[in-house]
């Protein structure tokens, strides 16, 4: 790989290919703001990087700044390997990525006027005016001013105007919300994880017995809300497991270790050291990095892992305890 220490470029394109940038890739005058960056395979950006159009033609790709992207963020359909993005990205105008051989992970938040991603790991959250996942996990939540569409996917929560969903999809967090009905597919499922033992399923050990996935029906499972002032009146639909967990006070959640598992994925690029869950099953440290828990997201997602159902029986004399 070679190094490049001082960046130097005209005001055309930047190609980038087995290329160690020690530097930023910034405009320093007005005609380099229309400037592309293209990366073409093997490359390392230490800094933050801003242009026109942002480009990623093959991996593998890391880049631990910031990037921002003036048009358009574009994935290519048929990139391989890793490509990495450390810190927040951005445009103003479209994120997207349909690479379903690439390992694409923002280890931060996402940002955009529209934002389709496919086969993608975001550690923080995504805020656009539309938004498209497929076999997606969003560590965080998913914001749309206008709408969100959602299939086969993992992620924290939602808020939007119109969502819809198809597919096998969970969440992480008790509630999601939406304007209008949720639209869903008649072999649509949703399932929330808020009290699945995600600890000790990330160390490969047996689940705790009064833990699981709560199965969301968006028929039943909806609580209508109305907020009122003193100009408009709107109605906001929650999609919540709040009343099916009435034993939920029973559970010692702590010991789930799911809040250590959701914390170090959202903040790995900003912590000191890297931390563990402990011994796995096989003896060995179960390490809290990016692409440890991307791997185990993506094994929940295709089965690889399963969360247990949870069971929806209690002893009543238990809560006199």
């Amino acid at each position: 790989m070679k190094e490049l220490k001082e960046i130097r470029f005209n005001e055309t394109d930047i190609q980038l290919q087995d290329n160690l940038v020690r530097g930023s890739i910034l405009p320093e005058k007005i005609a380099e703001l229309n400037r592309n960056i293209i990366f073409q395979g093997n490359n390392v950006v230490e800094g933050p990087i801003f242009g026109h159009r942002i480009e990623v033609r093959k991996g593998d790709l890391e880049v631990q700044g910031a990037a921002f992207a003036q048009h358009e963020f574009y994935v290519s359909a048929d990139v391989e390997g890793k490509v990495q993005f450390k810190k927040s990205v951005g445009s103003a105008n479209s994120i997207v990525s349909r690479a379903a051989n690439c390992e694409l992970s923002f280890a931060s938040d996402v940002n955009a006027k529209s934002v389709t991603l496919h086969n993608a790991f975001v550690a923080g959250s995504i805020y656009a005016d539309e938004v498209q996942l497929d076999n997606c996990v969003v560590v965080g939540g998913v914001f749309a001013t206008q709408e969100v569409e959602i299939s086969n996917s993992i992620i924290g929560t939602f808020n939007s105007p119109v969502v819809r969903l198809s597919g096998i999809n969970y969440l992480l967090l008790p509630s999601a919300f939406s304007i209008e009905k949720i639209t869903a597919a008649a072999d649509t499922k949703l399932y929330n994880l808020s009290l699945a033992d995600l600890g000790s399923l990330y160390r490969g050990m047996p689940q705790a017995e009064n833990s699981g996935r709560i199965a969301i029906d968006i028929n039943i499972d909806e609580v209508k809300s109305k907020l009122v002032d003193e100009n408009e009146q709107k109605t906001l639909r929650s999609y919540t497991v709040v009343g099916k967990v009435l034993a939920a006070d029973l559970i010692d959640t702590d010991k789930f270790q799911n809040h250590f598992l959701l914390t170090a994925a959202s903040l790995g690029t900003q912590l000191l050291k890297t931390y563990d869950l402990g011994p796995d099953s096989n003896g060995n440290l179960a390490l809290l990095t990016l692409d440890n828990i991307r791997s185990f997201f993506f094994d929940i997602l295709r089965g690889k892992r399963e969360v247990q159902e949870m069971s929806g029986s209690f002893n009543i004399s238990d809560l006199g305890r």
